[in-house]
C-alpha cells in the first residue's frame, strides 16, 4: 500500500529534490527526482517540477509507493573491520552508507556488504532485512557499529543495551557556543507531531532518553563535543542538541537546512565503543580516529577559544 506524508518547506531558496532528500531519511536525491518526475509530489494539488525553489511554509504532499520485496544480496562493498571472531563484528562504517535496506535504498547497504563478508553466518534475530544487526547508526553519522554472527551473541548484546552496559560514545560539532563545559540532556523523543520521518522531543508520547555531553573545544561560532548515550533513541543526538538550541553542523533536517562548512549532513561520528564480550565476558573498548570529513571540517573552523 502506498503511504502519502506531507512535508513544510521552514526556509526559501531551496531546490525540491533536496529537500525530500533531507527530509525522507531512506531516500536519495535521485530517488526524490524520480518520484517529482512520476508526478508523486504535489503542491496545493498541483505535480513538482524537480527543480522548483521552494518558498517558506510550502506543504508538499508524497506519495510514497510501498516498498518492493527485493530479496537481500551479498555485495562486495568495502568494510573497514576494526574487531571480528567467530561471534562479534565491528566496523567503522563511512558516512554516507546505509545501514540496511530501505524504500530508496534496496541494496548497497551495509548489511549487503556484511552478507558478502560474513557469508551465512549473520545472525537472524534483527529479522530477514536486518541479518545481524544490533543497533543502527544514520546514513551520514561515521563510525562504530556492531553486528552479531549469531543468534547467541545477537541476544547478549541486545541485553547489553537495554541494561546499558554496552557504552557507545560520540563525537560531534555543534552550532554555537556551550557556556558550561558538561552537561546532561534528559527529554523523552518520540515522533514529530506532524512529520514521521522526523523525531522531536516529545513529553506526551516519547520514550526516556538521556544524553550527556561535554566540551573537547570552543571556536567562534560552533562547539567540539562528546556526547555518551545512556539511551539510543532513533536520532536522539541529534534531536536532543537541537533541543537545547545547539543542532549539529551540516544537519539539515533538525538545523540548518542549507550545507555548512561544505558539509551536507551532520557532522557526528561514533568513536568509541565498549561492550562485555558475549561468549568470554572480557570487556572490549573499541576507539577509531576522527575520519578525515570531521577534521576537515574543524580546519575550517577557525582559531579555538
Amino acid at each position: 500500500m502506498d503511504e502519502t506524508i506531507v512535508i513544510f518547506a521552514e526556509e526559501s531558496g531551496d531546490r525540491v529534490d533536496a529537500l525530500l532528500a533531507r527530509h525522507i531519511e531512506e531516500l536519495s536525491r535521485s530517488a526524490a527526482q524520480r518520484l517529482l518526475d512520476a508526478g508523486r509530489v504535489l503542491l496545493n494539488g498541483a505535480p513538482v517540477k524537480k527543480n522548483y525553489k521552494c518558498a517558506a511554509g510550502d506543504a508538499f504532499v508524497v506519495t510514497l509507493p510501498a516498498a518492493e520485496d527485493v530479496p537481500l544480496v551479498p555485495q562486495e562493498i568495502p568494510l573497514d573491520v576494526v574487531f571480528e571472531d567467530n561471534d562479534v563484528i565491528v566496523v567503522n562504517k563511512p558516512r554516507g552508507l546505509v545501514v540496511h535496506p530501505a524504500p530508496g535504498h534496496p541494496d548497497g547497504t551495509l548489511v549487503n556488504a556484511l552478507l558478502w563478508h560474513c557469508g551465512d553466518s549473520l545472525s537472524g534475530v534483527g529479522g530477514e532485512k536486518r541479518p545481524g544487526v544490533v543497533h543502527r547508526i544514520d546514513k551520514d553519522t561515521s563510525g562504530l557499529l556492531i553486528a552479531a554472527k549469531n543468534d547467541f551473541a545477537h541476544q547478549a548484546l541486545s541485553a547489553q543495551l537495554a541494561d546499558r552496559s554496552l557504552s557507545r560514545v560520540y563525537e560531534a560539532v555543534a552550532r554555537g557556543r556551550f557556556r558550561e563545559d558538561a552537561g546532561t540532556v534528559d527529554r523523552p523523543i518520540g515522533r514529530h507531531p506532524t512529520d514521521r520521518k522526523r523525531m522531536a522531543v516529545n513529553e506526551k508520547n516519547g520514550r526516556p532518553a538521556v544524553t550527556h555531553w561535554e566540551v573537547l573545544a570552543r571556536y567562534r561560532d560552533y562547539t567540539h563535543i562528546r556526547c555518551r548515550l545512556e539511551t539510543g533513541r532513533t536520532h536522539q543526538i541529534r534531536v536532543h542538541l537541537a533541543s537545547i538550541g545547539h543542532p549539529l553542523l551540516g544537519d539539515g533536517v533538525y538545523g540548518a537546512p542549507s550545507p555548512e562548512k561544505g558539509l551536507k549532513g551532520q557532522c557526528l561520528h561514533a568513536r568509541e565503543l565498549k561492550f562485555l564480550h558475549p561468549r568470554s565476558g572480557e570487556a572490549v573498548h573499541l576507539v577509531t580516529e576522527l575520519p578525515p570529513y570531521f577534521t576537515e571540517v574543524l580546519s575550517k573552523l577557525g582559531a579555538k577559544e
